[in-house]
Parts: C-alpha cells; sequence; structure tokens
C-alpha cells in the first residue's frame, strides 16, 4: 500500500465509524457536540502507543489532553502552561495527571550523550531530572532498572513542577482542587501504576520558595 493508500483510508475509516455508531452507539454525536466539562486533565507523552481515553476507560468529553516528549512541565514551554490555566481556570478540572510511561523515548535519549539537534533543549530539561537525582539513578547497575526508574522519577518531577504553578496554588486553597498524581503506563501489559504522588506532602515542601498565595 502507498503512502497516498494510507493517507486516503483514514477518510474511508472514517466514513465507515460515523455510520456504524450511527446504528450502535447513536448518542455519540450529540456527545461530542456538547461543552466539555471533564474532571481530568492528562498530561502524557507523545509516544503513538499511548492512547489516553483507552488506558483510563474515559469516553469522549470527560478528559482533557495534552501531550509532548516525556510528558514534560517545564517553565519555558507555553503550550503546556496555556492547557493547564485553561483545564484549571475554565474547566475547573478535579485532577490533573501527569503520566509517564516504561519505554519512553524521549527518556532513553536523555540518558545518552548524543547530539539530538533541536531536541538538544528538550533533552536538557529531562536531563536536569536526572541530575537532581543522579546519586540514586547512577547506583542502579542494570540498564533497564535505572531506565524504568527514570521514567517514575521523572513523571514525580513533572507532578511537582505542577504545584508550582499559580493557579493551581490558588484554586486548591479556594476550592480544594484540583489534586496532582502520577502514574506511569506499562506498555507491556497495558496497566497503569499510581506513584502515589503525596500531593499535600509535596505542596507543603515547596510553599517556602515557590508559593505565591501569601499562605506561607
Amino acid at each position: 500500500m502507498s503512502d497516498q493508500e494510507k493517507y486516503d483510508q483514514i477518510f474511508e475509516a472514517n466514513s465507515k465509524w460515523i455510520e456504524k455508531n450511527k446504528i450502535e452507539n447513536p448518542g455519540l454525536f450529540k456527545l461530542l457536540a456538547a461543552d466539555q466539562h471533564p474532571d481530568f486533565l492528562y498530561i502524557g507523552c507523545s509516544d503513538s502507543r499511548v492512547h489516553p481515553n483507552q488506558v483510563m476507560g474515559l469516553k469522549p468529553g470527560e478528559v482533557f489532553i495534552h501531550r509532548n516528549i516525556a510528558n514534560m512541565v517545564n517553565s519555558i514551554d507555553l503550550s503546556a502552561l496555556s492547557v493547564i490555566n485553561y483545564g484549571v481556570e475554565h474547566l475547573k478540572v478535579k485532577y490533573i495527571i501527569i503520566c509517564g510511561h516504561y519505554g519512553c523515548g524521549g527518556i532513553q535519549a536523555a540518558m545518552e550523550n548524543l547530539d539530538y539537534g533541536i531536541l538538544n533543549p528538550w533533552l536538557r530539561s529531562i536531563r536536569d531530572v536526572y541530575r537532581l537525582h543522579k546519586t540514586e539513578l547512577n547506583a542502579i547497575e542494570d540498564t533497564e532498572a535505572r531506565y524504568r526508574r527514570f521514567v517514575e522519577i521523572n513523571t514525580y518531577e513533572q507532578c511537582r513542577n505542577v504545584l508550582k504553578m499559580a493557579e493551581v496554588q490558588k484554586s486548591y486553597y479556594k476550592n480544594g482542587y484540583p489534586k496532582v498524581a502520577g502514574w506511569v503506563f506499562d506498555i507491556k501489559d497495558a496497566r497503569l501504576h499510581d506513584l502515589h504522588f503525596d500531593f499535600e506532602g509535596e505542596l507543603e515542601k515547596i510553599r517556602e520558595i515557590y508559593d505565591i498565595t501569601g499562605k506561607v
């Protein structure tokens, strides 16, 4: 099959999907046309093997989604910051979930001493996480085990980065939400693993330096 045929096939599949749902799920398109009121904001990796709605078992409209390489939340990424701002201030999401995954190519690239060109600044943010935790990570002799642990640590650190945001702090102190959670998806068995991010404890730790609500 040629590249053009693969492209055209998408529209054929879309038409078949529409006709199928008209019969099997007639309320779907009314649901899609309605305003969204998701309780969850999912920030995950751009990896093509991980689909948030399928992984979480949620319907369209039930999860607000942002994806980038290695599920990063850094202070210069206006795309991620804008998504979080909209999710918190306008959609009033109850949970912000950072979801990493084992087998992440971005994490693997950050562990290598190679020049990735335009990707270098992005990978540097991931490598900064490694630097903060290099004592623990370097002590893991098995490369695969170190790789998996780095996925977990990076996900946890991105949860901390979300806590540093003004709108997240202000909304939580005023409304009791959103809370932040960290997950890792295992591609091998499709299972989600909760990292049990200590939301209250981590929020307390960052308050001295990052609190901008006057709550210190």
